[in-house]
């Protein structure tokens, strides 16, 4: 019934024909096409809609593990497979990411002992930051982009877009993300590469301003700042590769838009046990502020 249906629409094939040739009767062919969906399939339906809607939502970027969360958060009952089964039947895919570039150019002054040594986790909020240097591609040429994330959180504190790559950039982007935290973040590990924006006499000093001690990892080794380079490549394929910007304008302020209106609000992170880095940083407090009322209370 379904190829008969087919046939009409696609090809212009008169369903009687189509009756002749297969053997079938023109009021089976009807009953089938007035028919009611089932429950099933109306379920199906709504799902096929929901996935579509989520997946649009994250730019054409999420595949079936953060939908499937997604649609959880919603009511759905389902597991990954049939997120999966359903994606591929509707031809919806994640995006892979590609392998990045590195634009690290060594500075000539003493760089800072590796305090990380590639555990890029935090126990809280402004423990340890990390940041890099990345560059995005226009019409009028390239763009650099300095970021600041908190790895407790993986939440973008600052950011700073230049034509320049050096480190008045950087300087810009630590700036914003101790602003972001309200100025006091004494004692934060900073840790990034060794390239010259950060071991720039400018950038040193506005570290040791704000009481931030920095970190750096061996030369021309990606791994020793991996959680950075892992923010740099969901950038460029989730939202950069998939837009063409015309002027540097253009890039800053969509650039922005995304950082703060998707990733950090909205942006599901599989360190966060799938929750956007904004949320997660407000659950974890407000759950650390409950243990210590109910700590209070047992001792008195």
């Amino acid at each position: 019934m379904e190829f008969i249906e087919s046939q009409r629409t696609e090809f212009g094939v008169p369903h009687t024909i189509c009756f002749r040739a297969l053997g079938v009767s023109s009021s089976w062919f009807y009953k089938w096409r007035n028919r009611r969906p089932t429950a099933r399939q109306e379920r199906r339906a709504r799902l096929d809609e929901e996935i579509k809607r989520h997946f649009a939502a994250s730019g054409g970027t999420y595949g079936s593990p953060r939908i499937t969360q997604d649609l959880r958060a919603g009511g759905w009952q389902l597991s990954e497979n049939t997120v999966a089964k359903r994606m591929a039947e509707l031809g919806l895919a994640g995006r892979r990411p590609k392998r990045p570039r590195s634009l690290t150019r060594q500075g000539k002054r003493p760089a800072a002992p590796d305090l990380v040594r590639r555990k890029f986790d935090a126990v809280a909020p402004d423990v340890l930051w990390c940041g890099d240097v990345t560059q995005i591609d226009t019409d009028e040429g390239k763009l650099y982009l300095a970021t600041v994330e908190d790895l407790f959180s993986r939440r973008l504190l600052g950011y700073a877009m230049s034509e320049h790559h050096d480190a008045a950039l950087t300087v810009a982007s630590l700036q914003m993300a101790v602003v972001t935290r309200g100025g006091d973040v004494d004692g934060v590990i900073f840790h990034s590469d060794r390239g010259s924006e950060y071991t720039a006499a400018r950038y040193q000093a506005k570290c040791r301003k704000h009481g931030a001690v920095q970190s750096m990892g061996r030369v021309g080794c990606a791994l020793d700042n991996a959680a950075s380079e892992a923010f740099n490549s969901v950038l460029k394929v989730e939202f950069v590769h998939r837009h063409r910007f015309r002027t540097r304008a253009e890039a800053r302020l969509k650039i922005a838009t995304w950082i703060a209106d998707f990733y950090n609000i909205n942006r599901r992170h599989s360190a966060n046990d799938g929750l956007p880095p904004v949320t997660f940083e407000r659950q974890m407090i407000e759950k650390r502020q409950a243990s210590t009322v109910l700590l209070r209370t047992a001792v008195a």
